[in-house]
């Protein structure tokens, strides 16, 4: 599958379908909700980057920030929730919390396997000189932002320099045995387009990295993982500058893929802000559609959310359009 261009002159006029209705008519609706097995939690906006395709509008301005009574109860679901296999940690930078490594030493305490969905760039920044050797001891997984193999682009969507201080972090990880042939210790790239199309085939593009970033620097990673940009927040924003909102959502309309819907994160996936509210993902999170439970107080374990409907919105087009798109790549 080639990646897809958005054309502004080739999109339908006619108003957006409702996901839902699209869904129904394929006879795979609606969405219901599966014992949770990955719980995603997002401690904070702080970050030291801004990029400009952020869904959450991340940044070093940013206030919020998950509390030790937050992380308290979160911790304490996760122990009374054995299907949980998995706690994905992100942000903002989920490493400027000042829970983080409570939350890291605790899950693995509890036998569970934990994600650091990391900017790389962090662990330049000063006070974080020993967050690599953490990270490793922990054998935590990093899940790390990098749109791209080469600098300009990297710079002109997220900053400048932060390309070379990415290479730089990813041979520290390196030497810690992160992305070893045999090693515990994994890092999987992130890639997400730079305007408003759909990402190239995921597989194509992880061969390209592979080969650049190993012929250039010498680098080693597992997996690499194609994510859609979503039409929310400083995203959505840069769409509306440019005049193509109506036309990259009905990209993304036009290119729904029925057989992604089996495999969309939020069926077995729960989001949980950095003020205790719950969400059937972190897009649903900024844009403010809670679970019906509102609160990880209202909630005894995570099983109490089986079997409910998920919550959805045109963005979800997002998560199936082309090869489809979730947290851990693509779907197809």
């Amino acid at each position: 599958m080639a990646t897809l261009l958005l054309d502004p002159r080739a999109q339908s006029p006619e108003p957006l379908p409702d996901f839902d209705a699209v869904v129904a008519r394929h006879g795979l609706g609606p969405l219901i909700r599966q014992p949770v097995r990955t719980l995603q939690v997002n401690v904070g906006k702080l970050c030291n980057q801004a990029c400009h395709h952020c869904h959450v509008e991340a940044g070093p301005a940013r206030t919020e920030t998950m509390s030790a009574e937050v992380a308290d109860r979160v911790l304490e679901l996760l122990a009374r929730s054995p299907g949980v296999e998995t706690l994905d940690l992100t942000g903002g930078a989920p490493e400027l919390n000042p829970n983080f490594r409570r939350l890291v030493v605790e899950a693995r305490r509890l036998g569970r396997q934990v994600i650091d969905r990391c900017n790389l760039t962090i662990l330049l920044e000063p006070g974080m000189e020993q967050l690599s050797e953490f990270m490793a001891a922990q054998q935590v997984r990093i899940v790390a932002s990098l749109p791209c193999y080469q600098a300009k682009n990297v710079d002109k969507q997220r900053g400048r320099g932060v390309f070379d201080k990415s290479i730089d972090a990813m041979r520290r990880l390196n030497r810690l045995g992160y992305g070893t042939p045999g090693s515990p210790l994994e890092i999987d790239l992130v890639y997400n387009p730079g305007g408003a199309y759909l990402p190239p085939p995921q597989d194509q593009l992880e061969a390209q990295y592979r080969e650049e970033l190993g012929r250039l620097f010498g680098l080693r990673f597992n997996r690499l993982l194609t994510i859609t940009n979503m039409p929310i927040k400083r995203f959505a924003d840069f769409l509306d500058r440019v005049g193509q909102s109506q036309a990259y959502m009905c990209l993304l309309a036009n290119h729904f893929n029925p057989a992604t819907v089996g495999g969309l994160m939020c069926r077995s996936l729960l989001n949980i802000g950095w003020d205790g509210r719950m969400y059937d993902c972190d897009f649903n999170q900024m844009l403010e559609i809670p679970t019906p439970a509102r609160t990880i107080w209202e909630i005894h374990s995570l099983s109490a959310l089986t079997g409910r409907q998920i919550s959805t919105g045109r963005h979800c087009f997002g998560c199936t359009a082309g090869a489809g798109s979730s947290c851990t790549g693509a779907l197809q």
